[in-house]
């Protein structure tokens, strides 16, 4: 070595060889090796892997380059290369080279241990862990601090908590790092309790041992023991109020999270994440978008996250006018649509009354994943348009695409919109022999759902009473609006009794019940119905429409009055009446389901309910040639779904409803579910 520098500049190479340190530096250094042959030396090409290796250059390609590059490796350089390879999550490849290290007959150290063994960990390779376990001990490290904090962490992290424990109880020296190691890895398995009483017995916390337990009591449902220990915390970081906040957003108290995120000293978009999630997952969308709102004031830039929480929030609330705004942002915030936001927005569109606009996303994605031909297959049978929904599904699967057992649901549903009972039994055999996926509880509700709207009850019947598993609230729900559409009310009081044994709480069972009961004049069953209901505190949600214009949504209820246009209003319900009189409508006065002997007061309770008063209230402030959007919170009435028909021919407006199960789409005396919902 010493002949090879005197023959070179010795200034030059001096001052690369001891004091590169930038990334641009090492790589002169590298180049001036190369060109001089010096990297060929045992020296040269150490101090190279050793300035590639350290994490303010971290370059494992030209690490692992000149570590190729030298025949006989020390353990200093195998452990330099493994440190690299751990610290840029390429944690297999660690492995990899730690089976070499064995091959070359060298003996890993107390420092090539901790390091594969944390390599372990992140990949969740336990039982790897446990082999190198057993070398620690042969190797004689089993009393090693370092060795052994690492073997509790492996454990710790892989949810193997007895095996991290009995290696914790024979440390004779446990530093932090073991203590906050166990008790994450119990809070991670749900046993909060056993992390709480060794939190107690910790020698000495920090802000994560603090942190970890209030987490840990937040997500399994205990708020108040979390707060407790919120409050008893001296210093706390980002971490804990986002757990704390996440806490009682999953116990549903709204009331206290929007406290603390008020009270927050400073907040990152993992808090504004857990927020609007929460609201969202919790149904409160209002609240949710509200905060989104907010968010981009303060000019805090939201993630896929954000915008997956906000755009659910949009579709629950069918806003068509902000899922819209909120598109354009993505847009022009350069927001990807290719993955889940593309499936989202396809849903948002949707539900959203807007098939155009969802067809519009579809169209938009040049690789289209499984999940947006789903979506758009459910959005399609979700407004009707069976046809387009089965000749879709069919194209999917002609590109070779194999369907999931979450679009059969969306095909199936397609069917049972529209009535085709027939499609819905070879879809449903298709999904089975065609595609090997065995049929779920949802898969059962779609069919039964089917035969229940084309009126084969009996065949519905038989098929719930064999299914391989426990029949939901949702199919027993399924046969008993079936009895009420068709007048069947022994399936009917059949349908109810399982529901109510099923889930006594349920308030459209008693509805139904009730509404099938007041059809056959039974009023004496009807008040019993709701005796029952009465003493079990179970009260109906009273119909609801609503209707957004200019931002701002416009609720109706049943004989509104406290709108403040409530004068326009009446006075266009009048007309209205006239109009409908004029075209021969005569109203169902079957659909009035309460004891009231009078036909003009029956007429007059139709005339009240709370879509007609959305639908007036459209007419009078929706331009001419858009569409008049109405949410509602039921299903709608046979009566108001024939005025419905009648109004969007006599006004020339294209009117969408959508109720508590699908769309309905009128225009020109006609409407999309071809009067069957």
């Amino acid at each position: 070595m010493q002949a090879l520098l005197q023959s070179l500049p010795s200034s030059l190479h001096l001052t690369l060889l001891k004091t590169s340190k930038t990334y641009n530096e090492t790589q002169q250094f590298h180049a001036f090796s190369l060109k001089t042959n010096l990297i060929n030396h045992p020296g040269i090409s150490s101090r190279l892997l050793s300035l590639y290796v350290d994490p303010d250059i971290n370059n494992l390609h030209y690490a692992r380059s000149i570590f190729d590059r030298i025949q006989n490796p020390t353990l200093v350089l195998y452990n330099l290369l493994l440190k690299c390879y751990v610290f840029n999550q390429r944690s297999h490849e660690a492995l990899t080279l730690f089976r070499d290290l064995l091959d070359g007959f060298l003996l890993p150290d107390n420092f090539t241990l901790p390091c594969v063994i944390k390599g372990c960990a992140r990949l969740g390779g336990v039982e790897e862990g446990k082999q190198i376990h057993g070398l620690v001990l042969k190797l004689g490290f089993g009393l090693d601090k370092f060795v052994l904090s690492s073997l509790v962490s492996m454990y710790a992290k892989c949810g193997e908590t007895d095996s991290g424990r009995r290696v914790f109880d024979a440390m004779d020296d446990r530093d932090l790092v073991s203590w906050n190691c166990l008790i994450d890895g119990y809070v991670k398995k749900g046993e909060v309790e056993v992390a709480m009483k060794l939190f107690d017995e910790m020698p000495e916390r920090d802000l994560f041992s603090w942190t970890c337990l209030v987490d840990g009591f937040s997500k399994c449902g205990r708020v108040d023991v979390a707060r407790e220990i919120f409050d008893s915390m001296q210093n706390r970081n980002l971490v804990s109020w986002n757990a704390m906040i996440n806490g009682y957003m999953k116990s549903g108290d709204f009331g206290s999270a929007q406290e603390l995120f008020n009270d927050m000293p400073i907040r990152n978009l993992i808090t504004w994440n857990s927020m609007i999630s929460g609201y969202e997952l919790n149904g409160r969308f209002r609240e949710a978008l509200q905060l989104f709102e907010t968010m981009l004031r303060d000019d805090v830039l939201p993630n896929v996250a954000t915008l997956v929480s906000t755009l659910s929030a949009v579709s629950g609330l069918a806003s068509l006018n902000k899922g819209t705004c909120i598109h354009s942002y993505m847009f022009k915030n350069g927001f990807a649509v290719d993955g889940v936001l593309g499936t989202l927005l396809i849903q948002m569109y949707s539900k959203c009354g807007s098939i155009e606009g969802a067809l519009t996303v579809f169209r938009a994605i040049s690789k289209k994943k499984i999940g947006h031909w789903t979506a758009m297959v459910v959005g399609y049978g979700m407004h009707g348009m069976a046809e387009q929904a089965l000749d879709l599904f069919n194209k999917m699967c002609s590109t070779g695409l194999k369907p999931l057992g979450i679009t059969f649901i969306g095909v199936l549903n397609a069917c049972s919109h529209a009535g085709l009972v027939d499609d819905g039994r070879q879809y449903f055999d298709m999904m089975i022999n065609d595609y090997d996926i065995e049929p779920t509880v949802e898969h059962y509700g779609c069919l039964v759902d089917i035969l229940c709207r084309t009126g084969y009850l009996e065949e519905a019947k038989i098929i719930i009473e064999n299914m391989p598993m426990r029949p939901n609230t949702v199919i027993w729900m399924s046969l008993l609006s079936g009895a009420r559409n068709h007048g069947n009310k022994d399936i009917g009081e059949y349908a109810a009794h399982h529901m109510i044994e099923v889930a006594p709480e349920t308030i459209g069972c008693y509805v139904v019940l009730s509404n099938i009961y007041a059809a056959a004049g039974q009023w004496d069953k009807v008040s019993q119905v709701r005796e029952m209901m009465k003493k079990r505190g179970i009260r109906k949600d009273p119909g609801c429409s609503s209707i957004e214009h200019r931002g701002v949504l416009h609720e109706f209820v049943v004989g509104d009055k406290s709108h403040a246009q409530a004068n326009e209003l009446y006075s266009k319900l009048n007309e209205m009446h006239k109009k409908l009189k004029a075209a021969g409508h005569v109203p169902d006065t079957t659909q009035v389901l309460l004891c009231i002997e009078d036909e003009k007061e029956k007429e007059a309770e139709l005339e009240n309910h709370s879509e007609r008063f959305a639908i007036a209230f459209g007419l009078i402030n929706v331009k001419a040639g858009s569409p008049i959007r109405i949410l509602k919170n039921l299903r709608v009435c046979n009566d108001c779904h024939t005025v419905t028909k009648l109004l969007s021919g006599i006004y020339n407006r294209e009117i969408i409803v959508r109720d508590n199960s699908r769309f309905h789409r009128f225009k020109d005396g006609f409407c999309s579910c071809k009067d069957f919902w």
